[in-house]
């Protein structure tokens, strides 16, 4: 029978889809805020069908949009984005960049194509808590920004006890190196011997800022753990180390929060789906990547002497019915 010609798939012809501006297009391929993207194309390193993109560009489908002349996958129609928790232990930083090739959290992230992952906000390599990632770069940037206020919360455990003028210094503000910083609020949770907890919460993320309040107190914090970025709690269920997706429906309301359209969820595969919601406890893609790899030896290694016991049985020494067996599982190879 003769075999039918395979059909061609024409891509979508650029009429149909009105020219969209670049730098939205960036940011929902998850690189970074709208304004970031600006940024980026003001450098120099987008380019446009072969030519330097220019800030306030628009792109159809049918444009070419490399950056470093790496090919990128542009989303002209909206998809729902996708949005992790993490609850991140003592010991991993942040970043995606380290000389020290730490344990870093992106080396557990599901593997992304056309788009990245973005952490909303950062823990420092001693706090604990609630991480978040996203592949849309304006979740995240109405998240973090500073005139947004978002809420972040807190459980601190010092070494002593505070007074009532040092807690109410700390809601009033204390002049930091970088500005006056304050709490919203402060509540006593207890505690025994030498360490008490306290509950906080504060509408900005600088630098180990709520290490430094304390310590501009004289007080030292041996223990910092988030327990809630704006609308998201870290989930009891959610133990340490062990991550989850969120489903389209709660997706779809945290985008609500931010005041960002809410498109359509698409499809994805069952297995994928049936992880939504679910904890699991994340494996490191490339831990060898931060370490040293060891010098290749140019000595060939020793070949091991087969264990006489362990040989395989000639045909000769081999009964009947397993030589049946094995001419068996031999028809039919070249």
């Amino acid at each position: 029978m003769a075999r039918p010609f395979k059909q061609q798939h024409t891509p979508r012809a650029a009429t149909n889809v009105a020219p969209q501006r670049l730098h939205k297009l960036l940011a929902l391929t998850g690189l970074g805020s709208r304004r970031d993207m600006e940024a980026l194309i003001a450098s120099g390193r987008i380019t446009i069908n072969g030519e330097v993109a220019q800030v306030g560009a628009a792109v159809t489908p049918a444009d070419t949009v490399r950056l470093d002349k790496r090919p990128l996958r542009l989303q002209f129609e909206d998809e729902m984005p996708r949005v992790l928790l993490y609850h991140k232990p003592e010991g991993e930083i942040v970043s995606q960049d380290d000389p020290e090739r730490r344990a870093t959290v992106f080396d557990k992230l599901p593997r992304m194509r056309g788009g990245r992952w973005v952490a909303i906000g950062r823990l420092d390599i001693n706090t604990s808590g609630l991480l978040i990632f996203t592949t849309s770069g304006e979740l995240a940037n109405r998240f973090m920004h500073p005139r947004y206020e978002v809420e972040r919360e807190y459980a601190v455990r010092l070494m002593g006890e505070l007074t009532e003028e040092q807690m109410a210094q700390l809601r009033v503000g204390i002049e930091l190196e970088d500005g006056v910083a304050q709490l919203d609020t402060i509540q006593d949770k207890g505690g025994e011997g030498a360490n008490h907890w306290y509950q906080i919460i504060l509408r900005e993320g600088r630098n180990r800022e709520v290490r430094r309040l304390f310590e501009a107190v004289n007080l030292m914090v041996s223990r910092l753990m988030r327990v809630r970025f704006g609308p998201v709690d870290l989930p009891p269920r959610l133990k340490r180390g062990q991550m989850l997706e969120l489903p389209p429906k709660k997706v779809a309301a945290l985008l609500e929060w931010a005041g960002l359209a809410v498109p359509r969820a698409s499809q994805r595969a069952k297995k994928e789906n049936e992880k939504l919601g679910k904890t699991y406890t994340p494996k490191e893609r490339r831990p060898e990547s931060r370490g040293k790899r060891a010098a290749p030896s140019s000595a060939k290694p020793e070949r091991k002497s087969a264990d006489p016991a362990r040989r395989r049985i000639r045909d000769d020494r081999m009964a009947a019915p397993q030589q049946q067996r094995r001419s068996d599982r031999n028809r039919g190879r070249g």
